[in-house]
């Protein structure tokens, strides 16, 4: 498909609905019945959402903490698994109902979904009923154009087709409405125009002029009970941080708040009123709350949830992982939903609405939400269940292999300094992947890609306790980074670690301690401006020097500056080794029996 085609599909994308809206007038005041009298048609309809975020292509039920929940009542359940989650889909959908999702339904994935490209997770998603997610930046993992492969079909370049076939596509739509092309082709801005069939080619002209053309549909409409329901897609505009770039080079992520408001203004010029944003994006919350209570920390996905357009009802959200339910003012001095379900397929959020039939516009007195935990103590689903098993079978002489032990639990818990015993461990398993080819010295792991703990209690499939196989160890790592060196001066490596902290030129949003190798240790100080934070760096027990030369091993997201590691992409002499999960499952084959790391290697001072 050329860009040009598919730039002119993008736009075309908001108007599958959009035809339909135009070729359908405003509901009849009344109908004739059939003793010649006249029933009243209703003054509301209902309409229902059922909505997930942050799926990562959990189709087992996931374990350890990313497993449980805090449920209604306080108590800390086990919760998610497809299986699971489509049976309290079912409980919950009834003749009004859409579905629909806010993110990073796939990528970071465990092996058996990742193994396929998660094209088992998206099928599953689509066998469920969703009909239109928000891209988060997990859906950029592969870069732009595997995800136009995973929303239209065809096998992988490079690994050909799954076992079960050619790829057919998603049955749902991925929307990106602050996903934009860098550099469109002469006649984009035409083509764009002319997929809305001339329709107000003016005003459609004046939103495009100083915003740009969509890479993705920007909007999906959907009807329910005659009333046409708008959805606007948004990802988080920090996508170029935190995904690799090259696959991303020819994009730009808009401002959210900026994208919404030119969508909204689109869905408008089709007659729909009824309008939600699903958005990767979201706050932060304190902890231990009930899913349904408001415990967000305002922040970015509060930013969104108050400044986007007057005409946007309710507000779905996603990226942090968190569950909370609020309510927000609106530009207009408007209530409006802002809310988010957790992630991993754990929580299912659950939005109630009444539409004016005359107005087409959402009653926003009469939205309701609620946080419904996936709870496993219903009877999982069947279909889903031969579904997930089907695929568990293909992919288990991989993941079901033994590579080490380990004596107890390595978990991926930060302790008081940052750093976690998961992340060291890596670290030191990168170190040494990368000491005779890349001549490395030391290791530095973000944060962020340590997925998931290692528990020392067997899992299901019978390995036994302490054993960790290949598929827990994927899981773990889950993103096939290259283990890279780059050399760095001291002054630089300062520098880097200056970086993991907020206020500095890189804009860091929020501490990220980097996850050191066991031979690399340093002060820092919370009280120190940024700059002056780092202090008594030192490897293997030798004090740093602004001048030496040191080689650094770290992941290819990072050496190529992301996490707003911009310090990075000075380093020189790039020296590419293994995948981080080769070199995960290498070091556990060196050293068979592990013990969890002391993660003593930072100390921190006021």
């Amino acid at each position: 498909m050329t860009s040009r085609t598919f730039q002119r599909l993008a736009m075309a994308g908001a108007l599958a609905g959009a035809g339909l809206v135009l070729a359908m007038g405003p509901a009849e005041a009344g109908a004739s019945g059939t003793q010649g009298t006249t029933t009243k048609a209703p003054r509301t309809v209902p309409v229902r959402l059922l909505a997930l975020n942050d799926f990562h292509g959990n189709l087992e039920p996931p374990t350890g903490s990313s497993g449980r929940m805090v449920d209604e009542n306080g108590a800390t359940v086990d919760a998610g698994g497809a299986a699971y989650v489509a049976t309290h889909l079912k409980q919950l959908t009834d003749r009004n109902t859409l579905k629909v999702a806010q993110g990073d339904l796939i990528g970071a994935s465990p092996l058996l979904s990742a193994a396929y490209h998660d094209e088992p997770s998206v099928e599953f998603l689509g066998k469920i009923g969703v009909t239109a997610s928000a891209v988060g930046n997990h859906e950029f993992d592969e870069g732009y154009t595997e995800l136009r492969r995973i929303m239209y079909g065809g096998c992988h370049p490079t690994d050909g087709c799954s076992p079960a076939g050619r790829w057919k596509g998603a049955r749902y739509s991925y929307l990106g409405a602050n996903v934009l092309f860098r550099k469109p082709g002469g006649g984009a801005e035409q083509e764009a125009l002319a997929a809305f069939g001339g329709q107000d080619s003016g005003s459609l002209r004046a939103l495009l002029k100083g915003y740009g053309i969509p890479a993705l549909p920007p909007v999906a409409v959907r009807w329910v009970n005659g009333v046409p329901v708008g959805f606007i897609g948004l990802v988080t505009q920090s996508t170029p941080g935190i995904v690799t770039s090259e696959g991303i080079k020819d994009l730009r992520f808009a401002d959210e708040v900026k994208a919404a408001n030119v969508a909204s203004k689109l869905l408008r010029l089709v007659g729909v009123r009824a309008q939600v944003v699903l958005v990767h994006e979201g706050d932060q919350v304190t902890a231990g709350q009930s899913p349904d209570a408001c415990s967000a920390q305002p922040g970015v996905g509060t930013r969104i949830a108050t400044q986007v357009d007057p005409e946007i009802d309710v507000v779905l959200s996603g990226h942090s992982h968190q569950a909370y339910l609020c309510k927000v003012t609106d530009p207009a001095g408007g209530t409006r939903l802002f809310s988010q379900g957790g992630s991993f397929g754990r929580v299912i959020t659950k939005v109630d609405f009444q539409v004016d039939v005359r107005t087409r516009d959402v009653v926003r007195s009469s939205v309701v939400a609620d946080n419904q935990v996936v709870t496993r103590t219903v009877t999982p689903d069947p279909e889903i269940t031969a579904f997930v098993q089907s695929w568990k079978d293909r992919v288990a002489p991989v993941a079901n292999r033994p590579i080490g032990r380990i004596t107890a639990d390595i978990t991926n818990v930060a302790g008081p300094s940052g750093e976690s015993s998961l992340g060291n461990l890596i670290a030191d398993g990168q170190l040494a992947a990368s000491r005779s080819g890349g001549n490395a010295q030391i290791a530095l792991m973000n944060p962020g890609g340590v997925r998931a703990s290692l528990t020392y209690a067997g899992s299901p499939v019978g390995e036994g306790d302490g054993v960790v196989t290949y598929g827990e160890a994927f899981t773990v790592q889950p993103f096939n980074n290259l283990v890279q060196v780059v050399t760095l001066t001291g002054a630089q490596l300062k520098t880097v670690l200056e970086q993991q902290f907020p206020g500095g030129p890189n804009a860091q949003p929020f501490t990220k301690i980097l996850q050191p190798s066991s031979n690399l240790t340093y002060t820092y100080s919370t009280g120190a401006a940024w700059g002056s934070k780092v202090s008594d760096l030192k490897i293997d027990g030798v004090a740093v020097t602004d001048t030496q030369s040191i080689r650094v091993t770290a992941n290819n997201f990072l050496v190529g500056g992301g996490d707003a590691f911009a310090e990075f992409t000075k380093g020189t002499d790039v020296w590419s080794g293994p995948l981080d999960i080769d070199a995960f499952a290498a070091y556990f084959a060196a050293n068979p029996t592990i013990t969890p790391p002391a993660p003593t290697h930072i100390t921190v001072v006021p």
